[in-house]
């Protein structure tokens, strides 16, 4: 009788993601980054990532509101509401592409409200 068993494979040259790079990425997705910066306490890096994605949330909000009323013009209304989110999807992809990597990337202007939140 043979047995089949399986040989575990090495990457060699690959960098492995750690469940706080994960956590990290996936802090730029809305409102899971208010419940990572609030969990997630033991990891400098994840709360760094969590706090950027915080404040891209609280913006996201803020604009949603301010445009709210601006929605019924047929024009401009769409026109604003879809450049701002254009804004925030590939702000929020950048954070999650750049924290998933490892990398502690500094948005511009995002970066310097985070650094305010003390949690």
């Amino acid at each position: 009788m043979i047995f089949l068993t399986e040989q575990p494979v090495q990457q060699t040259g690959a960098k492995k993601i750690s469940d706080d790079n994960l956590l990290a990425a996936i802090s730029y997705i809305s409102l899971i980054s208010v419940v990572v910066l609030l969990t997630k306490k033991d990891s400098e890096y994840v709360r760094f990532h969590a706090k950027q994605g915080t404040v891209l949330f609280i913006v996201e909000v803020i604009w949603s509101v301010i445009l709210f009323p601006f929605m019924w013009m047929p024009f401009l209304g769409s026109w604003l509401i879809n450049l701002g989110w254009l804004v925030f999807i590939i702000a929020s992809a950048v954070g999650f592409i750049k924290a998933y990597s490892g990398e502690k990337y500094r948005m511009p202007a995002v970066a310097d409200f985070a650094d305010k939140i003390n949690v």
